[in-house]
């Protein structure tokens, strides 16, 4: 086409012969640029009315056979132009199949593009008021025009985005496929238990998802303070609300136990006795998990509360201490989840791991900030754990210790959505990683 016009301007300006000339090295220069362009893309995208993306299910795609007829090619030309492309259009027979499947069927055409590819005419048809989709359908299966004939389908993409600010900087969140997984779970129904410091149950960013309340130091210190509130918020921050952070289980109910109280900077302390009343609360409110960011000695009373909430299927979820090693309170003691952060050292048995260096969650007053350590990957544990039970809520400890650590990523951290996608029937017992794209969730779990 680009040649053809140039040889018509040509013409027009015989008389000129400067304006011949250079029209002359114009048309030298546009064969030499079609031998050696690209081929162009496809033509401007064919729009559907808003209200299709509404109401898919009110509309109709069909295609019908196309075979164009031959280009008659014009002097100097090619049939397809010298690029090789030319333009692929509806033939007329396609247009004339298209208005009897419209009028044959009661249909109304509201888009149409003909796909070069497939060698088909493609139409978007209106459904008429009151159609029965199925017969419908089975009538254009019977229609000698029809090529093929289907419901208009809308997908969505697999990994959910939310609109918090924070979000973008939640490497932790990516590293355990926590939004991939929040298609199938976010921790409804399972009642998760916070041993820690006082939370800031009017932070914002919590929106009133903080179960109850009870203080066990009785020292009448802050109610809010950073270590609680920074463990709570790993959990539970709210997704989706245009402030702060997600949380891995913003649908689980986390009871805010304080039995521990600040030093200040995030530091705290904890006894037998604050520890012990928290754990019986806890107990005696049929958490399905308790989380204990915390560590120290063997501790006699405190192992025997455990073993008792143990004994009634609850899952105890703790902080691995500084030595890297299961020992002391909580982690000493056998049935309890320890959790290290990920790259800390050399990987323990029976230890899950999870991100814990610079984490963005939650401080006291409304703010935010990053915190570290085997604190923070505790909660993410216990967090994805929720994730798990809330869809499978039979699962052991022992059972979720080995699902967890067959989900573990070259980085070793635990994987919620691939620990998830080993939840339903029918699927491999191991799927290949890719840091990528981690998880590919099908359908919801039942």
């Amino acid at each position: 086409m680009i040649a053809g016009g140039v040889v018509r301007r040509v013409r027009a300006l015989a008389l000129s012969p400067r304006r011949v000339l250079a029209a002359t090295l114009l048309l030298m220069l546009g064969l030499g640029l079609a031998g050696c362009a690209s081929p162009p893309l496809a033509a401007d995208a064919v729009a559907l009315p808003d209200d299709a993306r509404a109401h898919p299910e009110n509309y109709l795609v069909v295609t019908v056979r196309n075979e164009p007829a031959a280009i008659t090619p014009y002097a100097a030309s090619t049939a397809r132009g010298y690029a090789g492309t030319g333009v692929y259009r509806a033939a007329s027979s396609a247009l004339d199949a298209a208005r009897r499947v419209a009028d044959a069927h009661g249909l109304r055409a509201v888009a149409a593009w003909p796909i070069e590819l497939l060698g088909v005419h493609c139409l978007v048809y209106a459904l008429p008021p009151a159609a029965q989709r199925e017969q419908l359908l089975a009538a254009l299966a019977r229609d000698p025009d029809v090529e093929s004939a289907q419901m208009l389908a809308q997908f969505e993409l697999r990994t959910t985005a939310y609109n918090d600010p924070y979000g973008p900087l939640q490497s932790n969140l990516v590293d355990m496929g926590v939004l991939a997984a929040h298609a199938w779970s976010r921790g409804a129904g399972v009642r998760l238990a916070l041993i820690d410091t006082g939370v800031d149950t009017a932070h914002p960013d919590f929106a009133g998802r903080i179960g109850a309340v009870r203080d066990f130091v009785h020292d009448g210190g802050a109610a809010a303070e950073a270590h609680g509130t920074a463990v709570a918020g790993v959990i539970a921050a709210a997704p989706d609300n245009g402030i702060g952070i997600a949380g891995i289980a913003p649908q689980a109910t986390v009871l805010a136990l304080r039995g521990c109280w600040s030093h200040g900077g995030g530091a705290g302390a904890c006894d037998t006795l604050t520890l012990a009343q928290a754990l019986a609360a806890a107990i005696d409110a049929d958490a399905r998990i308790v989380n204990l960011s915390l560590g120290g000695p063997q501790d006699p009373l405190l192992r025997r509360l455990v073993e008792r909430g143990l004994a009634r299927g609850i899952v105890f979820v703790g902080a691995v201490p500084a030595s890297g090693r299961r020992e002391g309170f909580p982690t000493g003691i056998d049935g309890v989840i320890a959790a290290d952060v990920a790259g800390s050292g050399a990987r323990q048995p029976r230890v899950l791991y999870a991100p814990g260096i610079d984490v963005y969650t939650l401080t006291p007053h409304g703010h935010y900030d990053v915190a570290s350590g085997s604190s923070i990957a505790s909660a993410e544990v216990s967090a994805v754990i929720a994730l798990l039970l809330a869809s499978r809520p039979q699962l052991t400890s022992a059972e979720l210790v080995a699902l967890l650590g067959a989900s573990a990523s070259p980085a070793r951290s635990v994987n919620a959505c691939r620990a998830l996608r080993q939840l339903r029937p029918g699927a491999p017992p191991a799927m290949e990683y890719s840091a990528a794209l981690p998880c590919l969730p099908q359908v919801a779990l039942q």
